[in-house]
Parts: structure tokens; C-alpha cells; sequence
């Protein structure tokens, strides 16, 4: 029997999965805090214990992430771009166009056949491009982020958000309260302005119709709804769209090891 396991250690959230002979078999999610070591560590026992198997067992492991130089263990750390085409490829192996949105950018690519990055664009360092900008606005509404896009579904009246900076957005964000927008319509718009910056920069590589949204943005019904609206197509997402990236360097770890044997 061989299991191998993929950890991807985001800025806020951590994320891995141990597979076995290329199918998953458990997954976990746990916040990244600022010890990132610790982070991978704890999520490392937390995903053996739910396998009920020991270090030992373990054939190969790939690690990748926003974190992903400060994880002691593993046998090979991969860049998450590539972690998410192969774990893309395996999920959708017909999709070819990636909206990987992560808390401190979003990135697009496309997809081979094969599962390889064939082009890519990343999002300026800024969280307006971002879920970050996303958890920026809950706050300052005071609802959970999970809230945001089931209720952003209820807008009749979109409010217009004329910044394409995080820092005015918030304070957009805030006057818009003052002067009375419901919740929903000022999600509804902050959804729509983050859709139209991701629809730009899918339009830099090419959109196709076979897209798929990963990451923490597809958890967010309301802003999948927009990008959809923007693009003009229907986005596939998939099951556990946070663990993609994880799922793709247990993958890596399975080839790689296979190639060395």
C-alpha cells in the first residue's frame, strides 16, 4: 500500500490531504496563525490520526504554499501553481482554465491535458484582487465570511464601488453603511468589483469554457454567481475547492516518487 500526502500552508488557512495510490482518502483544514512550522506540523498529525497511520507509513510527501520554506518535513516542495493544475487535471480533466482565488491573490491558468501550467497571470500585490478583500469588508459589516455569499444573493441594489484599492474600498465600504446600503447590496457589489478584476486577467490568458474556481473564492456562491455574469460562463467548482492545490502535491509526491524507483 502506498499513501502519500500534499500540504499546502496558505497565509491564513493550511490545507492537506494524504491520498492512496492516487485516490483521497482524507483531508484537513486548519488556520496557518504566524507559526507556519507549527501549522504544518499540527496539520501533518491531524491527517495521519484521521488515516490512523503513522509517520513511518508514509511513502512521500510534497509541500507547497505561501508557507511552504518554513514546513521541516517533506520530501519536495513544489510551486502552488503547479500543485493546482495537477490537482485541477485530476478533479476536471477537461477543464484548461483555472481561477485560483487565494487570500492574497488570484492567479489564472491554463491547464494542458496533461495537467501542466501552460500560461498564467497573477494579480497585483494588492488585496482588491483578493479573498482578502472579501474578509476586509465581513469585518467591517460584521457577519462571518461564510455568510457573504449567500446573502450578497439577496441584492436588488448593487452598490457601485468606484475604488480598485483595498484600503479606500473598506472605507467605501464604511460610508456606504453610514449612509444606510443593506449588507447584501454592498456584498453584492464588492463581489462584483473583485469579478471584474479577475474577469480582466482571465481575459490576459484566454478564457475557455471549461473554467474552474479554486481556492477560498470557491466557497463563495456570491462571487461565482459574478464572475460567471462577467465572463458570460458557467464556472465548474470543485467539492472541496480549498484543498485543490494540497490534493495536486500529494499527486507530485506520487509521481516523483515513482520516477525515482
Amino acid at each position: 500500500m502506498a499513501w502519500f500526502m500534499g500540504i499546502d500552508i496558505g497565509s491564513c488557512t493550511s490545507k492537506g490531504v494524504i491520498t492512496e495510490n492516487g485516490t483521497l482518502s482524507v483531508y484537513h483544514i486548519l488556520q496557518s496563525g504566524i507559526n507556519y512550522k507549527q501549522a504544518a506540523q499540527t496539520l501533518r498529525e491531524e491527517l495521519l490520526k484521521k488515516a490512523d497511520l503513522s509517520r513511518e507509513e508514509m511513502t512521500a510527501t510534497v509541500t507547497t504554499g505561501h508557507g511552504g520554506d518554513d514546513i521541516p518535513f517533506g520530501d519536495w516542495q513544489i510551486a502552488d501553481m503547479r500543485c493546482c493544475a495537477r490537482g485541477i487535471n485530476r478533479i476536471f480533466p477537461a477543464a484548461r482554465t483555472v481561477i485560483d482565488v487565494q487570500a492574497q491573490f488570484t492567479q489564472i491558468i491554463k491547464v494542458s491535458e496533461k495537467g501542466q501550467v501552460v500560461n498564467f497571470v497573477v494579480s497585483e500585490k494588492c488585496a482588491a484582487g483578493s479573498g482578502s478583500f472579501l474578509d476586509i469588508v465581513a469585518n467591517v459589516l460584521q457577519i462571518e465570511l461564510d455568510e457573504a455569499g449567500p446573502l450578497s444573493l439577496k441584492s436588488e441594489n448593487p452598490v457601485a464601488f468606484t475604488t480598485g484599492c483595498a484600503v479606500f474600498g473598506e472605507s467605501e465600504a464604511v460610508s456606504r453603511v453610514a449612509e444606510g446600503a443593506l449588507k447584501e447590496d454592498i456584498l453584492a457589489g464588492i463581489h462584483k468589483a473583485l469579478a471584474e478584476k479577475i474577469s480582466s486577467l482571465v481575459d490576459r490568458v484566454g478564457p475557455e469554457e471549461r473554467c474552474v474556481i479554486s481556492g477560498g473564492g470557491g466557497l463563495n456562491i456570491g462571487l461565482i454567481k459574478k464572475i460567471e455574469e462577467s465572463l458570460g460562463i458557467s464556472l465548474l467548482v470543485p467539492p472541496q475547492p480549498q484543498i485543490v492545490n494540497a490534493y495536486g502535491a500529494a499527486i507530485i509526491a506520487e509521481e516523483e516518487y515513482n520516477k525515482r524507483r
